[in-house]
């Protein structure tokens, strides 16, 4: 009969096993999974698309693995990327290039640029000029006060994007097929969405750094694969749960788009903040509800992104006070003590903003701190300097 001391040793490695496993692929700039899962389907294609959305359901509808495209974070020495962009933009795009020129995106047979500022668009420029041989598309999501005209719109870009990408993969799916992917990946959301509850619950037992990993293992695995390893993480934190610690519990606002590196998560969780809410990753939850799987697939989808809920600086805000109220919602919603407003140096949107959202905290009362990171730092001390000093802050004196 197993001892206590045995059995709390094999619940420790289900959960180390199953960060272990999301580490690795996070780690591996080469997209080992991705290059499997194509030697595995031998008629199956990979679709690239970077950051903030992209409609997954479709490129894997047309039988794409769909992949997330999220730079070398601090990984990667950047060499070929610098030749083609300045010095003051984020670093994001010249990370992708760099992955491309080394050969480590070959394997993407299309790639899609959503919506997120000029240098993502001039990003897609460069991949038509770079790689002629793969399918590329700006994608022009609506930015419209009338969301009848807006769902029209969209579902008609839907519309194109799954007859091009058809005759890339040689399958354009039909009706059920897209109702089966849009099923699949409502299976996605509901787990990201549990995921992220039970983080906000309970912090102390879903430390960020570990959901992170997990989510960006979600952005290389097949669907189904995510959600499978997303229950056993689940499993194994009920199996094994921890203790609480006298932590300030914060938002983090800013990185929608280029992606913190982790040890700047980290940091900010080792100096005693929990963060119980965040737009890390964005995408994967983009649409807040399930889409309906009756009637017109991709009008279905096309309603979900113009109706959801979702909040975001690239997205047009039809009220204009808006912003001065979601940091005050969103704290509301969390339970939050404060407002950490970490941003990619150079990033147009997210900069742009910063001046509306943090005004609107902070006549709410909640106390805020701001910093700008790049993928690529290397250096953590200040920022643990500085999300420490905020909790110790934020538990002597609160919103005073």
């Amino acid at each position: 009969m197993a001892t206590r001391g045995e059995d709390a040793g094999r619940q420790a490695l289900t959960r180390a096993a199953v960060v272990d496993r999301a580490r690795e692929i996070y780690d591996d700039l080469d997209f080992g999974v991705v290059r499997q899962w194509l030697a595995e389907h031998p008629g199956g294609k990979a679709g690239g698309y970077l950051p903030v959305y992209a409609p997954r359901e479709v490129l894997h509808a047309c039988g794409f693995l769909p992949v997330g495209i999220h730079g070398g974070g601090d990984r990667l020495e950047i060499i070929r990327g610098d030749a083609f962009y300045q010095s003051y933009i984020c670093h994001l795009p010249r990370s992708v290039i760099e992955l491309a020129q080394s050969g480590r995106l070959d394997m993407l047979s299309a790639v899609l640029f959503p919506s997120t500022c000029d240098v993502i668009r001039n990003l897609s420029g460069m991949w038509k000029l770079l790689y002629p041989d793969v399918y590329v598309r700006y994608i022009d999501v609506p930015q419209t006060p009338d969301p009848g005209a807006a769902v029209d719109f969209w579902a008609g870009e839907l519309e194109r994007l799954a007859r091009d990408l058809g005759d890339v993969s040689g399958h354009e799916p039909g009706d059920d097929e897209l109702r089966q992917s849009i099923a699949l990946y409502n299976d996605v959301r509901a787990m990201v969405r549990t995921l992220y509850a039970v983080r906000q619950e309970r912090p102390w037992d879903v430390p960020t750094e570990e959901l992170y990993l997990l989510l960006r293992a979600g952005e290389s695995l097949p669907p189904e694969e995510f959600i499978a390893l997303a229950r056993g993480y689940l499993a194994a934190v009920e199996a094994e749960p921890r203790r609480p610690r006298d932590n300030s519990r914060v938002v983090i606002v800013g990185a929608f788009c280029e992606q913190p590196p982790l040890g700047l998560i980290k940091s900010i969780e080792r100096a005693g903040c929990y963060i119980v809410d965040d737009d890390f990753l964005l995408g994967n939850r983009f649409l807040t509800h399930d889409v309906p799987l009756d009637g017109d697939p991709l009008r279905a989808l096309a309603a979900a992104f113009v109706r959801n809920d979702q909040h975001t600086s690239v997205l047009y805000e039809i009220d204009p006070l808006g912003k001065r109220r979601l940091m005050r919602d969103r704290v509301a919603a969390a339970h939050a003590h404060g407002v950490i407003f970490a941003t990619p140096s150079f990033c147009d949107p997210a900069l742009l903003d910063q001046p509306m959202l943090r005004a609107g905290a902070e006549d709410a009362g909640i106390p805020c701190i701001a910093f700008k990171y790049a993928e690529n730092s290397g250096q953590f001390q200040q920022f643990r300097e500085q999300a420490g000093t905020f909790s110790d802050s934020i538990k002597l004196w609160g919103a005073a």
